[in-house]
């Protein structure tokens, strides 16, 4: 059994994990995942004997086990997108959706798991028992899963996005704020997909 599986079965009770993407990037919305392995067979195990942490896997590994998850979990993929992070910030931003697709998932699936929450703050207004998991991505196997519905699927949006404004690059840098994302930011200037937010320190220092 992989050792993310023996972690969550010592709960003894169904669990959900739930894990972010896009939290640091400086355009583009921020995703959460759910996911709940209504039932772990050996072959799943085996099929999903990669799965770790989505930052430890290339982008390849990552997209060969997105279906599996998919088709083989109760699972709930929720955007937050720029507007409403400007408005709320992105931590809030980034609970909000965890919020929504643990919620959906315990919607689909009928039944009220301990929510397993990557990172050390807890989902606010929730009324399910939870359990921040400080690296749960690392140790939990439906957090593991739920990182890689998260960063599958924003990567991809990112990519679509990278078509509608292709000088800054989104395909490969996703958002975050490299090198080449700031000369394309200075170039062209801010796009409806940026965060404002997140460039004050940018635009502070160009200006001095």
């Amino acid at each position: 059994m992989n050792p993310l599986f023996d972690f969550d079965k010592q709960f003894k009770c169904p669990v959900i994990g739930t894990d972010e993407a896009g939290r640091g990037p400086a355009a583009g919305g921020v995703y959460a995942a759910a996911v709940y392995f209504e039932k772990i067979t050996e072959g799943l195990v085996k099929d999903l004997e990669i799965l770790n942490d989505s930052k430890k896997l290339t982008p390849q590994k990552r997209e060969s086990i997105y279906d599996i998850i998919r088709n083989n979990t109760v699972n709930e993929i929720i955007c937050i997108e720029v507007d409403e992070i400007e408005t709320i910030n992105i931590l809030n931003s980034s609970l909000k959706a965890m919020k929504f697709a643990c919620e959906g998932v315990i919607k689909k699936s009928g039944t009220e798991c301990l929510t397993l929450v990557d990172g050390n703050k807890p989902i606010k207004d929730y009324i399910y028992p939870q359990k921040c998991l400080i690296k749960g991505d690392a140790h939990s196997a439906s957090i593991a899963a739920a990182s890689i519905l998260a960063k599958v699927t924003r990567d991809r949006y990112m990519q679509k996005l990278d078509e509608e404004y292709p000088m800054y690059n989104w395909k490969k840098n996703a958002g975050y704020l490299t090198a080449e994302h700031l000369q394309a930011i200075d170039k062209y200037g801010l796009t409806k997909y940026h965060r404002p937010s997140f460039l004050k320190k940018h635009f502070a220092k160009i200006s001095k």
